[in-house]
C-alpha cells in the first residue's frame, strides 16, 4: 500500500475520531454558570485543544494500527463485511 494512502486513511480516521473525543469531558458556560455575554450558554467554559487533539491523536494511531493489521496483514476488507439486504441489480 503506498504511503500516501496509509497517511490519508490515518487523516480520515483522525477527522472522525476528533468528532467523537470533542465532547468527552466539556463543560459548558451554563454548567460552570459563568455565561459569557453575547455567547450561548452551550459553548465551552475552557476550551483545551491541547488534550483534545492529543487524545484524538492516540486514539485514532490506535484504530487506524488495528485497521492496517485487519486489512494488509490478515486481509481483512469491505468486502469481507457480510451483506444482509438482498442485491437488487
Amino acid at each position: 500500500m503506498p504511503l500516501f494512502s496509509v497517511f490519508a486513511i490515518y487523516f480520515v480516521i483522525w477527522w472522525m475520531t476528533l468528532f467523537i473525543v470533542l465532547p468527552i469531558g466539556l463543560r459548558t458556560q451554563a454548567d460552570e454558570r459563568d455565561v459569557v455575554p453575547g455567547s450561548v450558554e452551550s459553548a465551552p467554559a475552557r476550551f483545551r485543544a491541547l488534550r483534545v487533539f492529543g487524545l484524538t491523536t492516540v486514539l485514532a494511531a490506535v484504530i487506524h494500527v488495528a485497521w492496517y493489521v485487519l486489512s494488509v496483514r490478515y486481509g481483512y476488507g469491505i468486502d469481507s463485511i457480510p451483506q444482509f439486504a438482498p442485491k437488487f441489480y
